[in-house]
């Protein structure tokens, strides 16, 4: 028979040996199933569909149309969300939390996504700062 102790050590192992996913992902898939490149083309969240998706790096990825589609194929970098969807403001603070696909704003190119609309102006505040944060906290807490 496990003692209480044994099975707290089996499960700590277990979830010490997990990884996070890369992108961050529910059963509507990455980004809860906004289309990424209509954020960069039409300036908006907008929900993709079950009509238009692609796998990539572990996740499904839903988009508005085929043009849309197609773009993301070609250059998935550039229109995927920073640190996998998860929220900025997290990463900028050393860990992984969830995002709301409204809570989002383009800096310099990349796409950004926060946990909510109020996350969002903490992270506005000094958003500079926070992007340096999570540019080098996100290759550990992803792994954590």
């Amino acid at each position: 028979m496990r003692t209480a102790t044994s099975i707290l050590v089996i499960a700590f192992c277990f979830i010490a040996s997990a990884q996070k996913s890369l992108v961050y992902a529910t059963n509507d898939g990455a980004i809860r199933g906004y289309d990424p490149v209509a954020y960069f083309k039409q300036e908006e969240p907008v929900k993709g569909t079950e009509s238009f998706t692609y796998e990539w790096q572990g996740a499904e990825w839903r988009f508005s149309s085929q043009e849309n589609l197609e773009a993301f194929k070609a250059e998935p970098e550039q229109y995927a969300p920073q640190f996998g969807g998860y929220c900025a403001y997290a990463i900028g603070n050393g860990y992984t939390y969830k995002s709301d696909p409204k809570a989002w704003k383009i800096v310099d190119g990349k796409l950004y996504l926060n946990y909510s609309k109020g996350i969002q102006k903490k992270w506005e505040a000094n958003q500079a700062e926070f992007i340096k944060k999570a540019e080098k906290n996100w290759p550990r807490v992803v792994k954590e």
